[in-house]
């Protein structure tokens, strides 16, 4: 060891003891640097890697849409083998009713009204009456002066039922100025209390109801009458061919510009704000308007609402930004193209704009038909919104704001047809979600997109018995809780399994 090192110590005094030329010591100047340079580039490029590796670039700190595959994101949920089953079963006989008649006045808008006319086609079959063909609402909200002829095909719809029930377009002409018993059917009623209802016989020959919703209870009903309203609701009131063949055309057209398209029902209108009293992310004024409107609308017996409860229960219709938050967080693409599924947004772009700077590819009905093919449809709400329905039943997702009426019976077709993707929003969860994102406590991105995605995993439409209403409720309140029968007809009009369903 001394030995090395006295060797070594006594070669470099020799060297440096010699006199060198200029030349080589400009030589061993040069390696020394370019050495010297070579160290320092290798040691700044693993401060760096390291520096990279403690802190996030830029572009990772941004909240990014995850892009889910196509499968995830539009097809329909499995449907175990399930169909559409309306048959009756043997034992089973129509109505006659040639002596007896029954009519009607249906209440309320498109989809409340076709639930209350398949309801009355169970109603006068339990009752062994004819119906003639049911008066629809002038007076609600819209104003629409259809007739029945205008929106359905009134011989279909006779044809159809002929076995189940006798319909006829008007009254006998020696029965029209005759006395009648009229009768406002108690609400969520079962088959017992329409057989009671048949002792009107004795005394009267025509019977009037007078509103034609929910007069049916949602459960416990015999095998038959459900069907019955199956038959009504999917097959016999289809739509009149002036709607059925635009319908058709639109559908064309939205699956020309896209290979898919989302059918959106934004909820977000006057009369839908007013009466659940839902002011967030309104104005002073505007928030004040719905309130004279609610306060001047009679039949709206409840007049002050607390907006806030009422947001924070789930039971505002999401607004267009809050959509919009939500389409992104579930994974969907800015150029997924979008069907505006409803009427006159309220505050107009001033609103919509919230949702359309995110899902610019927004299109209507306005857009997709021209102003000849839809001037036979102007000022007539309920033919406006059965092209709204044809839509939205042949769309690949159909995705409702608010758990109307509308929103009910498409998902219900939909679960009929073969449970086609409808995603239902947890309001309740998401505006919890949605606060968080306010608050600045949670940001966009793929941690809040999982969250509201893990929300939603079993809101597809996936096959699931009907659910009754909430424990602890009782009473005449628990009927009225129940699922709608018509919003998802499983397990009377749904079957071919052996298996239980309860999956969503």
């Amino acid at each position: 060891m001394v030995n090395f090192r006295g060797s070594s110590h006594s070669k470099s005094s020799s060297i440096f003891s010699r006199r060198s030329s200029p030349l080589s010591i400009m030589l061993y100047v040069f390696i020394l640097f370019a050495f010297s340079i070579f160290i320092f580039i290798l040691y700044s490029k693993d401060i760096l890697e390291d520096e990279e590796k403690k802190s996030p670039s830029i572009s990772e700190m941004k909240p990014k849409s995850e892009q889910l595959p196509d499968d995830i994101l539009w097809d329909a949920p499995f449907s175990y083998g399930l169909r559409p089953c309306v048959k009756p079963s043997a034992r089973y006989k129509g109505a006659q009713g040639y002596d007896r008649y029954m009519t009607v006045r249906s209440n309320g808008g498109l989809n409340q009204m076709r639930a209350g006319i398949a309801d009355m086609v169970a109603v006068a079959h339990i009752m062994n009456a004819t119906l003639v063909i049911p008066q629809l609402d002038k007076r609600s909200f819209w104003q629409d002066t259809s007739i029945f002829s205008d929106i359905f095909d009134e011989i279909h719809f006779i044809m159809t039922l002929q076995t189940d029930v006798r319909i006829v377009k008007e009254l006998p002409k020696e029965l029209e100025s005759a006395p009648r018993a009229r009768k406002h059917f108690s609400s969520w009623s079962g088959v017992s209390y329409y057989e009671e209802m048949t002792q009107i016989w004795k005394d009267y020959q025509i019977l009037h109801v007078a509103k034609s919703d929910s007069r049916l209870a949602n459960n416990d009903l015999p095998l038959d009458v459900q069907r019955l309203r199956c038959r009504a609701f999917y097959h016999a009131l289809r739509f009149s061919p002036a709607i059925e063949n635009l319908g058709k055309k639109l559908v064309e057209r939205l699956q020309s510009r896209s290979e898919r398209y989302i059918a959106l029902h934004l909820r977000y209108e006057k009369d839908m704000l007013s009466f659940t009293g839902c002011t967030h992310g309104l104005t002073e004024a505007e928030s004040e308007e719905l309130r004279v409107m609610r306060e001047n609308t009679n039949h709206w017996k409840i007049k002050n609402i607390n907006a806030t409860e009422q947001r924070i229960g789930g039971l505002c219709p999401l607004t267009p930004k809050e959509v919009g938050i939500f389409l992104q967080a579930l994974g969907y693409p800015p150029s997924t193209l979008i069907y505006i599924a409803a009427g006159e947004i309220y505050g107009g772009n001033a609103h919509l704009s919230e949702l359309t700077y995110r899902f610019p590819n927004v299109v209507y009905k306005e857009t997709l038909a021209s102003k000849g093919e839809l001037k036979g449809f102007s000022n007539h709400a309920s033919q406006s919104a059965a092209l709204d329905y044809i839509i939205s039943i042949e769309s690949d997702v159909f995705i409702p704001s608010h758990s109307g009426n509308m929103a009910r019976a498409v998902e219900g077709h939909r679960r009929f047809l073969g449970h086609r993707k409808t995603v239902t929003p947890d309001r309740r969860g998401l505006v919890a979600l949605f606060d968080m994102l306010e608050s600045g406590v949670q940001k966009e991105g793929s941690s809040f997109s999982h969250l509201v995605r893990k929300l939603h995993k079993n809101r597809q439409g996936g096959p699931r018995q009907r659910e009754g209403a909430p424990s602890g409720v009782k009473g005449r309140a628990r009927s009225r809780l129940e699922e709608h029968f018509y919003q998802n007809p499983y397990p009377e009009c749904i079957c071919g399994s052996k298996i239980t369903v309860r999956w969503t």
